[in-house]
């Protein structure tokens, strides 16, 4: 596990279609009381974070715009946008990330690809 020590995460920049998770801790007690080993939550195939950081999306190639000469030519890239947003809850496959410490707390870089589902509340189901 790489860790980063003396970071904050305002500092950190995410590439590509990469998210930075903080994971949820993990259900230590069953709804009828019995207490969970490490071991189960650890075997999980799926774990559920809040989104942190996102990258920019996937890059598009540029365009070569011949017929529009009189356009100011740009180099800056330019990109299809990533589904979550910092704040959403997410669930992800557990296998596919990338564990990273940033200032003593575990945190999981995963690719867009790797998040199952997102849990979004903005009032819109009220």
């Amino acid at each position: 596990m790489a860790q980063l020590d003396k970071q904050t995460i305002d500092n950190i920049i995410m590439v590509g279609d990469r998210v930075l998770i903080k994971p949820k801790s993990p259900q230590q007690q069953t709804r009828s009381g019995l207490y969970l080993p490490a071991t189960v939550s650890e075997n999980a195939p799926i774990f559920l974070g809040y989104v942190i950081k996102v990258g920019p999306g996937y890059p598009i190639p540029a365009l070569s715009e011949h017929d529009e000469s009189w356009k100011p030519s740009t180099n800056e890239p330019k990109y299809i946008p990533l589904q979550p947003r910092e704040g959403d809850l997410a669930v992800y496959v557990a296998k596919s990330g990338y564990e990273i410490e940033i200032n003593r707390e575990k945190h999981i870089i995963v690719s867009q690809s790797s998040i199952l589902l997102l849990c979004r509340d903005e009032g819109l189901f009220k």
